[in-house]
């Protein structure tokens, strides 16, 4: 209630500043120290509490400018594509989560009587029916073995997109658990906000069942790093940060799958406010509008534009642009070669 009020009085924002061509609210997360003020989109927030938090808590950007860029090029990474891999895993290869009874009994104290199970059946087929538009589009005649309201479904025109996210979660999974074998934290010693973003998307999977047995079975350090940052033992980790070859191939990925990405939706965008198209997002994909034609990791796709991804890309060119000649050579020369491909038109 307090959200939604804060939402008409214009007292909701993203730090440091909003913008009213790209941003777009989403149903989570948001935050606020004092009731009136909100504040929302988890790089943001991370941030914002950086600016605000004492010095005894390490930031959870670190305060090294290429260590910073490296840091927010895995964050934003994990937040675009990682979510469609995570949703893909929740609600395609593990259809029969328990995620929507847990939602809905979490809601209880809300609900009137007896309306927890029926708000459950709607949020599986709620959150079913957005897998298209979360990247992920089932071939014809799909089947899961469950109901038709939690099914994912295929879409017309739209090519199949599992065999995609499926490699490509094996992919970030297998670079993840290369990492985790040379070092506690994805920048060394410490947790950061690229540990968080991490875990924000792999975290949501260790309660879907078949997701979790099969990141136990291909990653078992990844999901013991996962166990210690669900039960607050990172909170003691004081180790010194470092860029090291352990993040080749998490970078790696990342190059082959959000740098395409980004850069396909900022050019569709582009086309699209040509020809005077003005709604993008959810809405704009319910109207079959501002839809684009892409390949990723070799795999056709079709998307809808997605204005919030065009500022994120944006960000993280104009991140990389802002560091010193000399360290975008270290970086890419000498460290992370694929990041070549931000110099790319």
């Amino acid at each position: 209630v307090r959200l939604q009020s804060a939402k008409r009085r214009g007292a909701v924002r993203r730090f440091p500043a909003m913008s009213a061509q790209f941003d777009e609210y989403p149903a989570v997360p948001f935050y606020t120290q004092d009731d009136d003020v909100f504040y929302y989109d988890s790089s943001a927030l991370a941030h914002h509490l950086d600016d605000r938090q004492q010095l005894d808590h390490p930031p959870l950007m670190p305060r090294d400018s290429r260590m910073a860029f490296v840091c927010q090029f895995i964050d934003e990474a994990f937040d675009e594509f990682g979510l469609y891999m995570v949703h893909h895993m929740r609600w395609v290869t593990s259809a029969r989560t328990p995620m929507g009874v847990m939602t809905a009994r979490a809601l209880r104290a809300l609900l009137p009587p007896g309306f927890t199970p029926l708000l459950a059946r709607r949020l599986y087929h709620r959150q079913v029916s957005r897998c298209p538009y979360l990247f992920s589009v089932a071939p014809e005649g799909f089947d899961v073995g469950m109901s038709p309201l939690r099914t994912p479904p295929a879409r017309a025109g739209f090519p199949p997109t599992h065999a995609l996210l499926d490699e490509a979660w094996r992919r970030y999974v297998a670079a993840m658990e290369s990492l985790l074998a040379q070092q506690p934290f994805l920048l060394g010693g410490r947790f950061t906000l690229a540990d968080a973003s991490a875990y924000g998307q792999l975290g949501m999977n260790m309660v879907d069942p078949e997701a979790a047995a099969l990141l136990q079975e291909l990653a078992p350090r990844t999901w013991r790093w996962l166990c210690t940052i669900r039960g607050g033992e990172h909170r003691s980790a004081k180790g010194e940060l470092a860029l090291t070859p352990a993040l080749q191939p998490l970078m790696a990925v990342i190059s082959e799958t959000f740098i395409p990405l980004m850069r396909q939706n900022e050019a569709a965008y582009e086309v699209a406010r040509t020809r005077g198209e003005t709604l993008f997002n959810e809405a704009a994909f319910a109207r079959g509008r501002a839809l684009y034609d892409g390949q990723l990791l070799g795999y056709p796709f079709r998307a809808v534009v997605k204005t919030f991804q065009v500022r994120v890309w944006r960000e993280v060119q104009a991140s990389w642009r802002a560091l010193q000649a000399g360290d975008r050579d270290i970086l890419e020369r000498d460290l992370y070669p694929t990041l070549r491909e931000l110099n790319q038109p």
